[in-house]
C-alpha cells in the first residue's frame, strides 16, 4: 500500500506521527468533538506509535496509531479523519497503513458508531460494546456493599510488577511499560487478600476532568470499592468510568455516583478474541481508555 493518497485535488502523506506538532494533533481531535487535550496526546505519543497525513504544506487531515505488547498484539486508537476527508477514503488509507506497520500482530479496536462498516470491511469482528459513563460525581457517594476482607490502600513502587501480573491475567497481554507510564501521573489502589493483590484502580487527569480505568477485579463488589476510594475524592467533580458493565451491580455504582452512560463504542478485533472472560479470574471492569483499552 503506497504511503501517499489523492483525496480530491491534494496528496496526502504518511507522516510519523512524534514529527508533528501536537497543538495539530489538538486541533485535529477538537474538530470531531474528541475531548483529548495536547497532554493527553503527549501521554498517547510517549505509549504508542502513529501516523499523520498531511498535505504538502503540513496540515493535518487525519491520524491513526497503535500500541504494541510484545510481539503479537496491539490494540489501534486514535483513527480520526477531519470532515472535509471523512468520505474520501482516508479513514480506510490510514488503517492500511496501521495494517502494514503491525504485519502479524493479532490487533484489537473500540470502534465509533461512524467508523464500525469500516472496521467490518477490513476484518475486524465484533466483541463486546463499551459504556462510557460519565458526569460530576455525586456528594457523597452511595453506601457501598461489604468489602469480604481484604485491605483496599495506596499503592507503592514495589507493587508495580504484582500489578502488571494481575492485569496480565486480566487482559491476556503484558502491559507492564503501559502501566508504569499511566502511573507517573496516576493515583493508584491496589486490593490485597492474605498479601496477594487481587485488584487495582487508577485515576488520573484525562480530557474534562478525571479518568477512573484501568480498573481490574474479579467481581463486582471488589470493582466498586476499586472505583469508589477514587470518587469519593472527587466529589462535585467531573469523572469518567468506561466499562463493558451495562447492567449489574457495578453499573448500579456507577449511575448512583452520579455518572451517566452517555455513549458507547464497540470493542472490535481482528485476529485472536481479544475478551475471554472467566468466572472467579480478574477482568478489566475499567478500561485504560479507548485507544489502550
Amino acid at each position: 500500500m503506497g504511503r501517499t493518497v489523492r483525496v480530491k485535488s491534494f496528496e496526502l502523506t504518511a507522516k510519523d506521527i512524534h514529527e508533528v506538532d501536537v497543538k495539530l494533533l489538538h486541533a485535529l481531535s477538537i474538530g470531531i468533538g474528541w475531548p483529548h487535550r495536547p497532554k493527553d496526546w503527549d501521554l498517547l505519543r510517549r505509549a504508542g506509535q502513529g501516523i499523520v497525513a498531511v498535505d504538502g504544506i503540513g496540515r493535518v487531515f487525519g491520524s491513526a496509531m497503535w500500541f504494541p505488547h510484545g510481539r503479537e498484539f496491539a490494540t489501534i486508537g486514535l483513527v480520526i479523519t477531519s470532515p472535509r476527508t471523512q468520505a474520501q477514503g482516508t479513514g480506510r488509507w490510514l488503517m492500511e497503513q496501521v495494517f502494514e506497520r503491525c504485519a502479524g500482530r493479532n490487533l484489537s479496536l473500540n470502534s465509533t458508531d461512524a467508523a464500525y462498516h469500516l472496521y467490518l470491511s477490513l476484518g475486524f469482528k465484533k466483541e463486546a460494546t463499551v459504556f462510557q459513563w460519565q458526569g460530576d460525581v455525586m456528594v457523597p457517594v452511595p453506601m457501598l456493599p461489604a468489602l469480604g476482607g481484604g485491605e483496599l490502600g495506596p499503592s507503592s513502587a514495589d507493587d508495580l510488577e504484582k500489578v502488571a501480573a494481575l492485569d496480565e491475567r486480566a487482559v491476556g497481554v503484558n502491559r507492564k511499560r503501559l502501566l508504569a507510564l499511566l502511573a507517573e501521573n496516576a493515583s493508584i489502589f491496589t486490593l490485597k487478600r492474605r498479601g496477594e493483590i487481587v485488584g487495582y484502580s487508577m485515576n488520573r487527569e484525562f480530557g474534562r476532568g478525571r479518568v477512573i480505568g484501568p480498573i481490574v477485579a474479579s467481581n463486582d463488589c471488589d470493582a466498586i470499592h476499586l472505583a469508589a476510594v477514587h470518587l469519593k475524592d472527587l466529589a462535585g467533580q467531573f469523572a469518567r468510568v468506561d466499562t463493558r458493565e451495562q447492567t449489574g451491580p457495578f453499573a448500579d455504582f456507577l449511575q448512583q455516583s452520579g455518572l451517566s452512560m452517555s455513549d458507547t463504542v464497540t470493542t472490535m478485533s481482528k485476529g485472536r478474541q481479544f475478551l475471554n472472560r472467566t468466572d472467579g479470574e480478574p477482568w478489566v471492569y475499567g478500561l485504560a481508555g479507548h485507544a489502550l483499552s
